[in-house]
């Protein structure tokens, strides 16, 4: 490497000494190597272990109807467009997928990104500049807040889904300004309270945009996300999606009036300057947009949202500490597909990971920076096809490690508890 100062950053970095530490006593929990299809039980490098780490939420990524229309997409188009949107890029798979994205979510238009981290990062800097004021929730996606600063917009931040705090911000905000939550957060699993986020909008003339990513497809009477379950659709001037979590395939979009969306048609430069999807993830995408406004699609949402409360009731009656559901507007509740298990300490979130991967379970663990240096977490993902069986052996093994009466003793080596708690060595 030419450049000894950079070299010397990156030896110095708590992060990377972090992951070689993880990685060499294989506690690492991040980069494991996939070798089957994305199912309920997947084989993990040396192991299959029952899946509760994936946003496979719908179990749409390996349907028969999903895998045929990434087929005949591959058939037709061949294996990639060569080109962005702006030139040669969009085919017609493009033009139908936004157009069938659009019904479904009785919008005007729909713009279709290569990547649901383009969808957020395009959409919103095309929207809002320099001189603009964009509000935003503390737990908001990275993709949004990364967004936030390519735009050079005022980013001002409220505490998560505290209402009162946004208004106050709003209150002090002049010119054009824009507020953006998550539907559905993905740490947490919780809902934003979208009924009266639209309605402080609507009071201070602030444009909403609501990131769907892991709420579409599950959520609503129509599926089309948290919206729709909150009855304010048409209170939203951009709903982001993605095609990769629900959806099953892989991709991003944004639907809207034909004004928010024709400001990223020629705004937004993660859509202009990059190469468009590819012609599979477009007829996979297409294929499961269809198939979920079906019988079978509104049973298969049922079905993961049942195992959800099944999953979170088991782990409350075995002691372990779990995030309470959502309150609706209509005085119930909701268990979203995200099922978090609050573990607040780094290292035994990294021993309870590696606990559940010896028993033959794959969680996703969080820590900070994803999540506040006190909220580390064990986030749990459902899918339809998840049986009971499955379900009652990991709320077992949760129990033995989390619950009330599990040990917190951690035999960890010396080195993995330094990597996790103080600030990186001379040299990594």
């Amino acid at each position: 490497m030419s450049s000894q100062r950079m070299l010397d950053r990156i030896r110095h970095d708590k992060r990377i000494w972090a992951h070689r530490v993880l990685t060499k006593h294989d506690q690492n929990p991040f980069f494991r190597v996939m070798k089957s299809v994305n199912a309920p039980v997947v084989d993990v490098e040396d192991r299959s272990v029952i899946m509760l780490g994936s946003n496979n939420y719908l179990g749409l990524a390996d349907h028969p109807m999903v895998r045929a229309g990434a087929a005949a997409a591959l058939d037709k188009y061949g294996a990639t467009v060569t080109g962005s949107r702006l030139l040669n890029g969009t085919i017609s798979l493009h033009t139908e997928l936004e157009e069938a994205l659009a019904d479904w979510h009785g919008t005007e238009q729909a713009l279709v990104f290569t990547t649901g981290y383009q969808a957020n990062l395009g959409g919103i800097s095309a929207l809002c500049g320099v001189g603009d004021t964009i509000i935003v929730d503390s737990a908001a996606h990275a993709s949004i807040y990364d967004a936030c600063r390519l735009s050079r917009a005022t980013i001002r931040a409220f505490r998560h889904n505290r209402v009162d705090l946004l208004e106050e911000k709003l209150s002090r905000s002049t010119g054009v300004v824009m507020v953006v939550v998550d539907g559905l957060y993905s740490m947490h699993g919780d809902l934003a309270p979208l009924d009266e986020i639209a309605a402080v909008c609507e009071k201070y003339d602030a444009a909403l945009f609501v990131d769907e990513a892991h709420s579409v497809a599950v959520m609503g009477a129509k599926r089309t996300g948290a919206a729709e379950l909150f009855g304010i659709e048409d209170d939203i001037d951009a709903r982001m999606g993605c095609l990769s979590k629900g959806l099953g395939s892989s991709g991003g979009f944004v639907a809207g009036s034909k004004d928010i969306v024709d400001a990223m048609r020629v705004h937004a430069r993660t859509f202009l300057f990059t190469t468009a999807g590819v012609p599979a993830a477009l007829g996979a995408a297409l294929a499961s947009v269809q198939l979920m406004q079906t019988e079978e699609g509104a049973e298969r949402a049922t079905r993961t949202l049942a195992n959800a409360r099944y999953l979170h009731d088991g782990l409350v009656a075995a002691g372990v500490d779990v995030h309470a559901p959502s309150p609706l507007p209509d005085g119930t509740d909701m268990v979203s597909p995200i099922v978090p298990v609050n573990v607040r300490d780094d290292l035994r979130t990294v021993n309870t990971w590696r606990k559940l991967w010896d028993a033959g379970i794959f969680a996703s663990a969080a820590m900070f920076p994803a999540v506040a240096r006190d909220g580390a977490l064990l986030r749990l993902c459902v899918q339809p096809d998840h049986t009971t069986t499955q379900l009652d052996y990991v709320v077992e093994q949760m129990g033995l490690f989390l619950g009330e009466n599990s040990s917190t003793s951690e035999a960890a080596s010396a080195e993995v508890g330094a990597a996790l708690a103080a600030p990186a060595p001379a040299s990594v």
